[in-house]
């Protein structure tokens, strides 16, 4: 059994006799993982395709190699047992890949900022076990290469991998989900679980975090560096587990990336005590006499970003909203407060901050009065709002909620083009990025819907076969900020695109040969092709980044239609939008308790089965009707009142009843 922590309190899950869905599960339900078959081999290896067991007899004499595919991306601590060796001066060597682009027997794909990382060898002196250190465990790979180089022969009998993520769970408990997801489109029920088992193989022992040996010294300036040394030694955060940005890279903490990575964690595995530890790291370098936040955690330069300093404090009212622990936001509080007067110091004349760092999530031309960064601004002073008014600070409710209606009547009046549809990036550029324009609608920046309409609708008309570009950093692909978008179109009640973008961009990501097929990656070029434009060396690219997992909770939150509003889900919303699909059932659960629906769509009617804890209470939004008919919502303990609805016309809707009490409802419309 799995543990589940909060700040202050030890429980245990509850057991789960069976997981809904449990076939989609990425996760292995053993640490022991063996090769599933053989990628390619040269040279004189006998048998190689033995290796894929327990128990095998594989020779590898003079110069040979094989490489060998997990069939998904794993990461993990390398044993390669030895049957017989020639003599005492033989040497066994292990290159990773994550994507099939860079298999070697050379170099591995790259950990940092240019060229290739070295091989991991083995001094065979004799039979026996060998097993890499562990400053020397593999962050994230799908493909692992046994390379010999010499004169002589090794026999490898078994080449085994212990699987590291989620160091705090249980080996039996991997696949222990307290989420699930599932729908009549095996495109979205595969990418659904790809993003969960992503945000898995980012969650890593927090003792080995990348040490960064090398920031500043090789760069993509020395694109062609081979040999490259990596250590995963460094202490990221307090704790036995970290969430962190990528498996293989950076394997830091970066609040921007939790944006994202955050609500599909509660969406599948509710890993709260991972999320803890990780932000509790940023507020730990937190400048006490300024305010100023990390742009990454250690061991990552002190720089400043003013996007991802709000993205830390975000972390923080995404923590209250997911869990109701009022008693972790208040332990933070004095230093959230801190750093939000922090943000607040650079609101100008204009009514808008005035941004003077360029780090951000690696776009270009971050500066100015960006709307990207204001409208991150306008959200975190709203979500702060709701926590100063739980934590009954008044007094910076109220002061906040002047500065934020001024922030949003700037925006529209400086940034907002009428003729395009969009927001600019800035009073001094016709750039209408992707980043900007999605916050803006997530943040409720926009005045009215047909603002939101438009960004939906203009956003788009830009994708190209691969996805939805952000022409702010030129020719890229970001899945981060495409998580982003993708709330954008479910909020401008444009589901059917939401829908066909994930189809197009995380189908390609989880399709495509060159990508692990189980995890998703960091960003691409509008292309296709697996170079992403801010950075100039390819092999670095991470495939398991939590910034990419977007389409998780999305799907839960707006396909199923579970959206908490308060507190752990203590108050709430059932607004399932289901596009062109038919079905959809997803659950989850909180330290309020477990919420579920499944929406079933049929001749013109629907039926929705609906649970939330009890003591709850919440808004059910029931979708359009397509004919004339009646809605009946049933409460099955018999507890509650029943609700009916007549429905007059075609179209009607959507019906909303307010004030219905937690419990497990039947609701459903038949046409009369």
């Amino acid at each position: 059994m799995k543990l589940s922590y909060t700040s202050s309190i030890l429980s245990f899950a509850p057991s789960v006799l069976a997981i809904p869905y449990a076939e989609y599960i990425l996760a292995p339900t053993s640490r022991i993982l063996f090769p599933v078959s053989v990628h390619s081999s040269n040279g004189s290896v006998s048998n190689p395709e033995s290796l894929t067991s327990s128990s095998g007899s594989s020779v590898f004499e003079d110069d040979a190699a094989t490489a060998y595919d997990f069939g998904k991306n794993i990461a993990g601590l390398v044993s390669v047992n030895v049957g017989s060796v020639s003599d005492s001066n033989q040497y066994i060597g292990v290159t990773f890949s994550e994507s099939s682009l860079w298999i070697s027997n050379k170099s591995c794909d790259a950990t940092a900022d240019a060229g290739k990382d070295e091989t991991l060898w083995f001094h065979v002196t004799e039979p026996g076990r060998y097993t890499a250190p562990r400053d020397k465990e593999r962050g994230g790979f799908r493909y692992m290469t046994l390379v010999h180089n010499g004169t002589g022969s090794v026999e490898v009998t078994s080449a085994e991998v212990y699987f590291t993520p989620m160091p705090h769970w249980e080996e039996d408990a991997l696949a222990d989900y307290t989420g699930y997801f599932h729908c009549d489109d095996e495109l979205l029920n595969r990418v659904w679980y790809a993003g969960a088992y992503t945000n898995q193989m980012c969650t890593i022992d927090p003792h080995r975090g990348n040490a960064l040996v090398h920031l500043g010294t090789i760069n993509s300036a020395i694109s062609d560096a081979v040999n490259v040394t990596w250590y995963y030694n460094y202490t990221i955060t307090n704790g036995s587990s970290a969430l962190t940005d990528g498996a293989k890279r950076d394997r830091l903490v970066w609040a921007g990336d939790m944006a994202i990575a955050v609500p599909g964690v509660v969406a599948s595995t509710n890993d709260v005590i991972s999320i803890e530890n990780s932000l509790n790291s940023l507020f730990d370098v937190q400048n006490s006499s300024t305010g100023q936040l990390p742009y990454a955690g250690r061991p990552f330069p002190q720089v400043l970003s003013f996007t991802y300093h709000l993205y830390t404090l975000i972390g923080v009212t995404d923590h209250y909203l997911y869990t109701g622990n009022l008693s972790y936001a208040a332990s933070l509080w004095p230093q959230w407060k801190l750093a939000m007067n922090f943000s607040l110091g650079y609101i100008d004349e204009s009514g808008l901050m005035n941004v003077t760092s360029p780090n951000d999530w690696l776009r270009f031309g971050m500066g100015g009065h960006n709307i990207e960064a204001n409208a991150i601004l306008y959200y975190t002073i709203n979500q702060g709002i709701a926590l100063a008014e739980a934590l009954n600070d008044t007094e910076s409710a109220a002061s906040w909620r002047a500065t934020a209606e001024t922030i949003k009547s700037a925006a529209n009046e400086l940034l907002w083009k009428e003729k395009m549809g969009m927001f600019v990036d800035n009073e001094t550029t016709t750039l209408t990025p992707q980043d900007g324009n999605s916050w803006a609608v997530v943040a409720n920046l926009t005045r009215n819907s047909s603002q939101i309409e438009s960004i939906s609708a203009n956003l788009a008309e830009r994708w190209t076969p691969y996805g939805a570009p952000a022409p702010e950093a030129a020719d890229a692909i970001s899945p981060f900020i495409s998580g982003f978008e993708l709330q954008t179109h479910f909020l401008a009640e444009n589901t059917t695109a939401a829908l066909s973008l994930m189809r197009l961009q995380w189908g390609f990501m989880i399709d495509d040969p060159r990508m692990t097929n189980s995890t998703f990656i960091e960003g691409y070029s509008t292309t296709g092709e697996l170079h992403y434009a801010p950075y100039l060396n390819d092999a670095r690219i991470s495939h398991a980044h939590g910034w990419a997992t977007g389409p998780t909770s999305s799907l839960t939150f707006y396909v199923a239609g579970i959206q908490l509003l308060s507190s752990g889900g203590k108050t709430w919303r059932l607004a399932p939008s289901l596009g062109d699909l038919t079905f959809a059932d997803a659950g989850f659960s909180t330290g309020v308790g477990f919420f579920s629906a499944k929406t079933q769509k049929s001749d013109g009617g629907f039926q929705i089965d609906f649970e939330a804890p009890e003591g709850t209470s919440g808004e059910v939004k029931v979708p359009k009707a397509s004919c004339p008919g009646r809605i009946l919502m049933k409460e099955n303990s018999g507890k509650w009142a029943n609700y009916e609805i007549e429905v007059t016309h075609a179209n009607a809707g959507p019906v909303s009843v307010a004030e219905v009490p937690g419990g497990k409802w039947d609701i459903s419309f038949t046409c009369t």
